[in-house]
C-alpha cells in the first residue's frame, strides 16, 4: 500500500466518525506527504479543508470603537478609544487552537495542562506563526484568493471579540469587580473559577458571532508588535517591526480586569508560558 493510500484511509476514517477537525485530524501526515496528482487525493484534501473551515467564523468588514471608555471598571491608560475600520472581511477560529490540532500538525505538544480539547499553550509567537505557515502549505490550493492563514491583528482580534458590543465583556455585560463575578463566569475561565488551569474549549457561552473563550483560558498571540494607541481614526493594518508582540484576552490565572475585551498585554515573541496560546485567522494578504 502506498503512503498516499495510507493517508487517504486515515482521513476517510475521520470523515466516517464525523469528528470535528479542530479536535482530531492527521494533518501532520498530509503536510509531510508529497501531494500526489491523484484527483482522489485532491478531493479528500478539499473535503478536509471544508471541514476545517466549519470551525472558522466569518467576520464582516466594518468599523468599531477600539479601546475602552475612561469610566470602564478595570481600565488601563493604554486603552485610548479610537475608531478602527476593518476594510475587508476575515475569518477567525471559533475556538482557540487545541492541543490535538496543534500536535497533529506540528508533531509535538509542550502544554503544561494536557488535554486534547484544551487550548495549546507554552507556544512562542514564532511557533504560532510556523503553525500558520504549515496550514498555508497544506491548503494552498483551496484558500480564497488574496487570503492566508495567520494570527489576527490586534484590531481584528478585538473586533471579533466584541462582535458589536461596547461593554467590557463580549456578552453585552460589564465586569462587576476587577477580581471577578458572575458576568465573567458566564463567558470565561479566569483566576476565580479555573483552579488556575486551562479547560477544554467551547464550554463557556460564545459571543454573538459564535466565538468562544475570548475571555480567559489562555492569552492569545496577535500578529502586531507593540504600539501605542492614539485618538485618531485608523484602518486596520499590520505594523511590521521588531518588538514585543501583543497578547489578548487574559487567561486562567488572571483577574477579571485583565480579561476585558479592551485589555492589552505583550510579551517577547520567543517566550513560552502555560498562559499563552493562540487563535487562528484567515486574513487578507498584506498589501
Amino acid at each position: 500500500m502506498s503512503e498516499s493510500d495510507k493517508v487517504l484511509g486515515i482521513v476517510s476514517a475521520y470523515f466516517t466518525k464525523g469528528q470535528n477537525l479542530n479536535f482530531a485530524v492527521p494533518v501532520a501526515m498530509l503536510y509531510t506527504l508529497n501531494k500526489s496528482k491523484s484527483p482522489k487525493f485532491d478531493d479528500k484534501l478539499k473535503k478536509l479543508y471544508d471541514l476545517f473551515m466549519q470551525d472558522m467564523v466569518l467576520c464582516p468588514a466594518g468599523s468599531f470603537m477600539m479601546g475602552s471608555p475612561e469610566n470602564e471598571l478595570g481600565r488601563f491608560d493604554n486603552e485610548t478609544q479610537h475608531k478602527v475600520t476593518i476594510l475587508k472581511p476575515f475569518y477567525i477560529g471559533k475556538y482557540e487552537v487545541t492541543q490535538s490540532l496543534y500536535e497533529n500538525l506540528m508533531g509535538n505538544n509542550q502544554s503544561k495542562f494536557k488535554g486534547e480539547n484544551n487550548p495549546i499553550e507554552n507556544v512562542s509567537w514564532y511557533e504560532a506563526k510556523e503553525f500558520c505557515k504549515r496550514l498555508n502549505t497544506l491548503f494552498k490550493d483551496f484558500t480564497p484568493k488574496g487570503y492566508k492563514f495567520d494570527l489576527p491583528t490586534e484590531a481584528q482580534w478585538e473586533y471579533a471579540c466584541r462582535a458589536g458590543t461596547t461593554t467590557s465583556l463580549n456578552s453585552g455585560k460589564n465586569i462587576t469587580s476587577v477580581f471577578g463575578g458572575q458576568n465573567l463566569n458566564e463567558v470565561g475561565w479566569y483566576g476565580a473559577n479555573s483552579k488556575n488551569r486551562t479547560h477544554p474549549v467551547g464550554q463557556k457561552k460564545p459571543n454573538a458571532w459564535g466565538i468562544y473563550d475570548m475571555h480567559g483560558n489562555v492569552n492569545e498571540w496577535c500578529r502586531d508588535p507593540c504600539r501605542e494607541y492614539t485618538s485618531s481614526a485608523v484602518t486596520d493594518q499590520y505594523y511590521n517591526k521588531d518588538s514585543f508582540y501583543f497578547i489578548r484576552g487574559g487567561c486562567c490565572r488572571t483577574i477579571a480586569a485583565l480579561c476585558r475585551s479592551a485589555n492589552r498585554n505583550y510579551r517577547d515573541p520567543s517566550i513560552r508560558n502555560f498562559d499563552i496560546g493562540f487563535r487562528l485567522a484567515l486574513v487578507p494578504v498584506d498589501e
